[in-house]
């Protein structure tokens, strides 16, 4: 695969980029200035990341780091991969250019490329080595010479627990850094009368896997009801933090009986990468039908209310209300849920700053209140922004305080409250200006 250097310097492929292509090839040409090449000018290393440094069980991502320090002009480059047997793989991103300061105060042309793995069996195997084939400048002529890696061996341990585990056909083997479950109903489960129908749509996302890993669609039966089971869409999103896998199951419930319905929970076990423990995901139980009056005495009127009655009641409102502008209303307690703290403790504790920052996207989007308190915090908005540039920067940093982060994270906050209600977002999107209200 030729990439990014190999790119530039394809006239065909720059048209159209113009200066900007020449610009760019002109640049990295010029990196670093024409030399001899002399041993150790040209190394390729290929390391794989662990978690908790723990062997992998099968079907369980394996991130592959490789890393190329290059002290040379490069004008052509294209990366040969091993064949990877009894792996499937999928690269994360494009390839990282860039330049960096040797330990000898030397500039060296950095290369590199993340890429997910998951073993398919149980056993010790080697991954061969990598080849970055490399047109360069040696000392003002061209040539061409191959980088190898060293060749790894892989173990991949066996399941040792009573039950469960990659070879077991039940329950269905799910490892994944994180397991989330959306359901969706329309209309409300709830509001459904004999006769008519449901449709129930379940959302399974799974972080560190592939889509083709996800369980079958699980059986929805229970008596009173008909169930048509639509199609499964499965879908791999790529990030840097390595594949999420999407599974979306819909069924189609036809309500058969006046009674109310209740449908169990479905439990699906996976087994947590990080903290290296089974845990359990469930399909939320729910109950169909009920939420609905069916009597004619529910639908009678309501014996009208005094005007006595309404006096009172708002003279005791605009009462509360005073007292709570004059005393001042209690402010809320925010802090992050449970599971996400669990999260932070386990990354804190595998030194795994980029699981750590994960959990803290996903606080920040379940508790917005919670987010806009960080940022108003001068210390967590300048801590959130140190972490930031540690796991998306391009250059490298030093390692975070991950139990310091955590326990400033994970501390009760007050909500950051307003008197006056904020001015609707989508206002200068109707057509009228505030000056014209």
């Amino acid at each position: 695969m030729v990439t990014l250097l190999g790119f530039l310097a394809r006239p065909a492929l720059c048209r159209g980029a113009g200066s900007i292509c020449l610009a760019l090839l002109a640049f990295l040409l010029a990196a670093l200035p024409a030399r001899a090449i002399e041993p150790g000018d040209l190394t390729l290393t290929v390391s794989p990341e662990l978690s908790g440094n723990a062997q992998p069980y099968a079907r369980e991502m394996v991130l592959l780091k490789l890393r190329g320090v290059y002290r040379t002009q490069i004008l052509l480059e294209e990366v040969r991969q091993p064949a990877l047997t009894n792996f499937s793989w999928t690269q994360l991103g494009r390839d990282s250019w860039t330049r960096t300061q040797l330990p000898d105060g030397q500039m060296a042309l950095l290369f590199e490329r993340t890429i997910a793995i998951f073993p398919q069996h149980t056993g010790t195997f080697t991954i061969e080595p990598f080849i970055h084939k490399l047109t360069i400048n040696d000392n003002g002529d061209r040539k061409v010479v191959d980088v190898h890696s060293e060749p790894i061996e892989f173990p991949v341990a066996k399941w040792t627990a009573e039950s469960g585990g990659p070879d077991a056909p039940e329950p269905w083997w799910l490892p994944a850094r994180d397991v989330t479950i959306t359901d969706s109903w329309d209309p409300d489960p709830e509001t459904v009368n004999q006769g008519d129908t449901a449709r129930r749509i379940v959302t399974l996302e799974a972080q560190g896997m592939l889509a083709e890993g996800l369980p079958p669609r699980p059986i929805m039966r229970t008596r009173g009801i008909v169930t048509f089971a639509g199609p499964v869409k499965r879908e791999t999103i790529i990030t840097p933090m390595g594949p999420v896998a999407r599974a979306t199951y819909q069924w189609d419930l036809k309500k058969g009986v006046p009674e109310i319905i209740a449908l169990e929970g479905i439990q699906i076990p996976w087994y947590d990468t990080l903290s290296r423990t089974m845990r359990v995901a469930e399909i939320p139980a729910r109950q169909i039908g009920g939420g609905l009056p069916d009597r004619e005495d529910d639908l009678k009127s309501r014996n009208p209310v005094s005007w006595a009655t309404i006096a009172a009641a708002g003279l005791a409102a605009f009462g509360l209300g005073l007292a709570l502008i004059g005393l001042g209303a209690k402010t809320p307690s925010l802090r992050v849920r449970r599971s996400e703290r669990q999260a932070l403790r386990r990354a804190a504790a595998t030194g795994d700053a980029v699981a750590f920052r994960a959990a803290l996207g996903r606080a920040m989007q379940v508790e917005p209140d919670l987010a806009r308190a960080w940022q108003t915090d001068p210390q967590a908005a300048a801590a959130l922004s140190a972490l930031d540039r540690t796991v998306y920067g391009a250059g490298e940093s030093s390692a975070p305080d991950l139990d310091g982060l955590t326990k400033l994270f994970t501390r009760r906050r007050k909500a950051v409250v307003s008197v006056l209600a904020e001015e609707p977002r989508l206002a200068p999107l109707d057509g009228w200006g505030s000056s014209a209200r």
